[in-house]
């Protein structure tokens, strides 16, 4: 299997830090033990857990006002791959990418295929995208696109999903998320009850169109590109979505697209438990934004929604969500970015598997609100970076995958094969 980091390099570096790693992993196992917990068996399931990377995750993000392009960034699908396979190599917990097309669509798709299996990786969900007018467009999605007032727009944005599902067949995918901008910017622009019902009759076109062995993600955003409303705004309309759809019709979660204070563990557990609950995008958000690396700002909501996720399985032990992380680089390095994003969300995963769920059944039973949160607590506090150091030890990657990474020169070594473009300005909308 190719690898663009050196193997001795990593070897090197896993070596200066192994015995400490394992000295901390078992002085963990130690504690463990002692609450019945063998760390060997959360240690299996930390290697077993992935989340995919998406393809423009790995070049540099930006806001309305500016962009500020970063060193060696990939400038077509390949490259992309490259650097995917990169954060695969060291986090071993990314092993598919998920395509945002047109942005990534491959001229010919066995090689973009074959391109990535060199590096072990696979494709994640395709995304479409008719949030933006593409060069040689006939129709305009200035006003909305699926739920378009003209039939034209909405048959131009129902063809493009279609398309996106046979690229995806051709890829391997398995998977379709769609999401829509659509909405108004003032009252009474737009025919609520018209727009959700050209929605939902756009949208079953799209799923007539899904292999059987296929799903259908819909995600929602409550605002942003349209401020006064937004049609898919919330997971009551999600749901309502998914459900009128089909049964392999479900809703994603964004864990960014959410009023301030929303409990979005609590929708998790809404959407699970009526069969809907499809895949999440994960990052973090502090006021109106939602791309912000995972974990960053709130650590402890992510804990507890992979709580909800985990008292889910253990209920339906073939549950499998796609997962993904969804996050804009605006001012830090993009590997090293999402590196950092899948450790924190494994993290998460991981400590959610050390909560007591006889103990804390026994405390929601008898209505003891303060043991049933010291419950969680005890499980979040505890520090596992020993377990997550030691699965990606096990399974070939970096003990630090950032420091690994930054160790090994590839930014420096890539920005000499990729120079950036004199012409080319960071202002505007992007």
């Amino acid at each position: 299997m190719k690898q663009l980091i050196d193997q001795n390099l990593l070897q090197e570096h896993n070596t200066k830090q192994e015995a400490a790693v394992t000295s901390d992993y078992n002085a963990l196992a130690e504690k463990l033990d002692r609450s019945g917990i063998k760390i060997d068996t959360i240690l299996e399931q930390a290697k077993q857990f992935t989340v995919a990377v998406p393809s423009w995750g790995v070049g540099t993000g930006g806001t309305r006002f500016a962009r500020f392009p970063g060193l060696g960034e990939p400038r077509n699908i390949f490259e992309k791959l490259d650097d995917c396979s990169v954060i695969q190599l060291l986090s071993q917990a990314t092993p598919a990418v998920s395509l945002h097309i047109p942005w990534d669509r491959p001229k010919d798709p066995n090689e973009l295929r074959q391109y990535a299996e060199q590096y072990g990786l696979h494709f994640d969900a395709m995304n479409s995208n008719t949030f933006q007018d593409q060069i040689g467009q006939e129709e305009s999605y200035k006003f909305g696109s699926l739920t378009h007032t003209d039939k034209a727009v909405r048959e131009q944005a129902i063809a493009h999903n279609i398309d996106v599902v046979e690229l995806g067949q051709k890829l391997g995918s398995k998977a379709l998320t769609v999401w829509v901008g659509d909405g108004s910017n003032f009252p009474g622009q737009q025919h609520f009850k018209n727009s959700f019902t050209h929605y939902l009759e756009s949208i079953k076109e799209v799923y007539k169109s899904l292999p059987d062995d296929w799903n259908m993600l819909l995600e929602h955003k409550i605002f942003e590109p349209a401020f006064y409303s937004t049609v898919i705004q919330d997971w009551g309309s999600n749901y309502l979505a998914a459900k009128e759809t089909g049964e392999r019709c479900m809703s994603l979660v964004d864990l960014g697209h959410h009023a301030p204070n929303v409990n979005i563990e609590m929708i998790v557990s809404r959407l699970a438990q009526f069969g809907k609950l499809g895949g999440f995008h994960f990052n973090d958000s502090k006021y109106g934004d939602d791309d912000l690396d995972s974990g960053s700002i709130n650590p402890y909501q992510l804990f507890l929604i992979f709580n909800e996720l985990t008292d889910i399985r253990a209920q339906d032990p073939a549950y499998s969500p796609f997962y993904m992380l969804d996050q804009s680089h605006n001012v830090t390095d993009p590997v090293e970015s999402l590196m950092y994003s899948a450790a924190e969300v494994q993290r998460a995963f991981v400590k959610s598997l050390l909560v007591d769920r006889k103990a804390l059944t026994q405390y929601q039973e008898a209505n003891d609100p303060m043991m049933a949160q010291a419950s969680l607590k005890q499980a979040y506090n505890l520090d596992v970076e020993p377990i997550l150091q030691m699965a990606r030890l096990q399974a070939g990657g970096a003990i630090d995958p950032v420091s690994c990474y930054r160790a090994s020169g590839y930014r420096a070594a890539v920005a000499k094969s990729r120079p950036a473009d004199p012409n080319k300005t960071g202002s505007g909308i992007v």
